[in-house]
């Protein structure tokens, strides 16, 4: 067990300072490592760094050197979701909140700031709030949200197939997400390059993320004003219907976190997969020979690098231990679900297969696992599918190293993954993705690099039917009849 370290409810105890020489020194207050700053620009070495300093859980320091527990065990991470007794999400439990350490201005309040949302309730609020959107949740035609997808694919890519090169995060995985979630809320017609330009703004938190946030509340408050003069079968609709009883604040909030989480989820998932596709050469082979699907692909892309690599936070309901450590009530908890994801004890080969295994983090776990994680798996499944089967030789358009992200505490945004491949021409976008495009050999149609001709096969007469064939269209009535008795000369 590690030493205890500062108290993180503002006890009086004095802190030592580390020597000079000492790993911490140069480090926050108290010698608590930052999430933050120059030497955070890699989170993930510093997880590890955390890991192997104070084990499971480790204290560490946000913006404004605020500070957090850091779950970097996977057990921890798990034990800490599922028992609410001990960990709420409720924010206003944060003793750093209530002392004012954490002023209203902080860079990370968009995500402390309290809600009237089922994320941030607990007990019978929380079961009437997430009973209403998992109750809508439910009434979603699945069948009918893939096609969807299928479709949507099929049009962006009919936006940049005839140029021999795109960006696939611009052009496809920042676009996608959001023309299905659209359909899905019922308000396709909103779906267009600014409402995607206004949520990518959001999620930077750049200086116009107030008005853009104002966009998009504008958009979803006159789809509920619609929604509640005509009823239709879509999520809104049945949100506004739910015997639960939401109010105006309540539906505008949840039609928010529904929009903004599950469209940041699936861009991050779908830039994921594809870019692990295009640079990974394992994941070439296994999918290029058969030993694995694109469904699989989607969820070890899942287990290394997920949509979100944290979650702020949780919140101590009374002084308990986890992972060694003493938590004192009142204490901030970061969800770690990137470093809980390749804990040793849980993947001591990072390389192995994680294939059929769904005990990751990425959709967190507990009274508040994501709801939607389905759609967001469809939404990877088949845009990655679908657009790998319109451009079966794309590749990298630049060396992996020249690849750029924007980091921080909350996940890894991938900006651009610049592709080329032969132009192709446009195809009608409601065209089903078995129809001509795809040859019956599925598991191998595509591939990242340039395909070889294929050898055809010698023509040849029809070869007549065995008799074990001849029996069966001999039992069919109609045309197989007819078509026997020809055979037979008769």
């Amino acid at each position: 067990m590690t030493p205890e370290p500062p108290s993180q409810t503002g006890t009086d105890d004095p802190v030592a300072v580390p020597p000079p020489g000492c790993p911490a020194h140069g480090a926050g207050p108290g010698g608590l490592r930052r999430l933050y700053g120059p030497d955070a620009e890699d989170l993930g070495a510093v997880y590890e760094k955390l890991r192997a300093e104070h084990g499971a859980v480790a204290p560490a320091l946000l913006h404004e050197d605020v500070p957090i527990w850091v779950v970097l065990g996977h057990s921890e991470n798990m034990h800490m979701l599922r028992t609410p007794s001990q960990y709420s999400r409720d924010t206003r439990l944060w003793a750093r909140l209530q002392d004012g350490t954490v002023k209203p201005d902080h860079p990370l309040m968009p995500h402390i700031a309290w809600q009237p949302i089922c994320c941030h309730a607990e007990g019978d609020e929380h079961l009437r709030l997430r009973g209403a959107v998992t109750g809508a949740m439910s009434t979603i035609d699945h069948r009918g949200v893939r096609r969807h997808i299928n479709r949507a694919t099929q049009h962006l890519v009919n936006r940049f197939c005839g140029e021999g090169r795109a960006d696939l995060v611009g052009q496809f995985a920042e676009h996608l997400p959001m023309a299905v979630m659209c359909e899905i809320l019922g308000m396709p017609e909103e779906y267009n390059d600014r409402i995607v330009q206004a949520a990518r703004d959001m999620l930077k938190g750049s200086e116009t993320a107030i008005a853009s946030n104002a966009y998009i509340m504008n958009a979803l408050t006159r789809l509920a004003t619609r929604r509640r003069a005509e009823p239709k079968d879509d999520f809104t609709s049945h949100l506004l219907n739910h015997p639960a009883g939401l109010g105006d604040e309540e539906i505008s909030q949840h039609l928010r976190v529904v929009l903004i989480a599950a469209y940041e989820a699936a861009v991050n998932l779908l830039a994921n997969v594809l870019r692990v596709v295009l640079t990974d050469p394992r994941f070439r082979a296994q999918l290029n020979g058969g030993q694995m699907t694109v469904p699989q692909a989607v969820e070890q892309s899942l287990w290394d690098e997920p949509p979100f690599s944290t979650i702020l936070g949780y919140f101590a309901k009374q002084d308990t231990e986890l992972g060694g450590q003493r938590i004192r009530k009142g204490d901030g908890l970061l969800l770690g679900i990137a470093p809980g994801n390749v804990d040793p004890r849980v993947r001591p080969d990072l390389k192995a297969n994680m294939q059929g295994n769904r005990s990751h983090l990425a959709f967190s776990g507990g009274p508040h696992e994501c709801p939607g994680q389905d759609i967001g798996r469809a939404i990877a499944d088949v845009g990655v599918d679908a657009l790998l089967i319109r451009l079966p030789d794309v590749q990298l358009a630049c060396e992996e190293h020249e690849l750029r992200w924007q980091a921080s505490i909350s996940n890894r945004h991938l900006v651009e993954l610049p592709v080329k491949f032969a132009p192709k021409p446009q195809q009608d976008v409601m065209q089903r993705p078995s129809i001509n495009p795809m040859p019956p050999q599925r598991s191998n149609n595509w591939q990242v690099s340039t395909p070889q001709p294929q050898p055809q096969p010698p023509a040849s007469e029809p070869a007549a039917p065995t008799p074990v064939a001849a029996a069966e269209l001999a039992r069919r009535p109609g045309v197989f009849r007819r078509v026997l008795r020809w055979w037979r000369g008769n």
